[in-house]
């Protein structure tokens, strides 16, 4: 019987809040020891932003010393709160000193491309021309690879005006991560954070997944004008791959 490749995503852990009315390292805590407890043993871990709530070396260093009680490897992308340079520093990440946080990796049945979504300093999220022009070469160089692509900013529109007007990606940043995706059918999930709750849409016929947080989750409402918090359970999202097939599964934590 085959076995099936796993990739747990955690997303949103702020450490550092105290905003969200919880405590954002006993979250990641739980988050943790919630993925260590799974009948089956990951064979990686993805950080989809967020890592920090004021990108401190303290913060930092938190995450990094309770991701690394999962002894598998771990990647991380930035979200909006995070600082490039400090997420570089403290996870040994390629690039030079303030350009976005993006790379690839081969995790054998799986490559694994992190696009940086970020716009430093903003809640909103950006794919310039030089950011779509680098997943379009890093995509086209591993054509036949099963690939997917993860970011913060998820590439979907939400229905909820706070979040779309103030803090997503833009329609036309979308539309340029669209017509990318469409040369390259390797690529068969898209996956993001950033909106603290579990979202699923399309975009060029591939799944746009959004993870819930490990820190706290976000309100669905179409008509709310702000964005508001919920006493919803935390969780994380844990991505299969078997026989060429994703499946994609949403785990509350208590």
């Amino acid at each position: 019987m085959a076995v099936a490749f796993l990739l747990v995503q955690l997303s949103d852990p702020h450490i550092g809040a105290t905003w969200g009315g919880r405590d954002p390292v006993a979250g990641l805590v739980a988050a943790v020891e919630s993925v260590r407890l799974l009948p089956d043993r990951p064979d990686a871990v993805l950080v989809s932003g967020d890592l920090a709530d004021h990108a401190t070396d303290a913060e930092y260093e938190r995450v990094r010393n309770v991701l690394g009680l999962l002894d598998v490897p771990v990647y991380v992308l930035p979200g909006n709160h995070d600082d490039r340079d400090s997420l570089r520093r403290h996870f040994d990440l390629p690039g030079t000193t303030g350009t976005p946080v993006q790379y690839a990796v081969d995790l054998g049945p799986l490559r694994l491309v992190m696009l940086d979504s970020t716009r430093p300093g903003e809640a909103r999220g950006e794919l310039d021309a030089a950011r779509l022009a680098w997943l379009d070469r890093e995509l086209g160089a591993a054509p036949d690879q099963l690939t997917m692509l993860a970011m913060h900013h998820p590439p979907l529109s939400t229905g909820s005006p706070p979040w779309d007007a103030t803090a997503g990606l833009p329609a036309a940043d979308r539309r340029g991560l669209g017509e990318v995706l469409m040369r390259h059918p390797q690529v068969r999930r898209i996956v993001a954070g950033h909106v603290h709750r579990t979202m699923a849409s399309d975009l060029a016929g591939r799944v746009v997944l959004a993870a819930p947080s490990t820190y706290v989750q976000g309100r669905f409402s179409f008509t709310s004008a702000e964005i508001e918090l919920l006493d919803e359970p935390s969780g994380y999202t844990v991505h299969a791959l078997l026989d060429g097939e994703f499946s994609s599964h949403v785990q509350a934590v208590a």
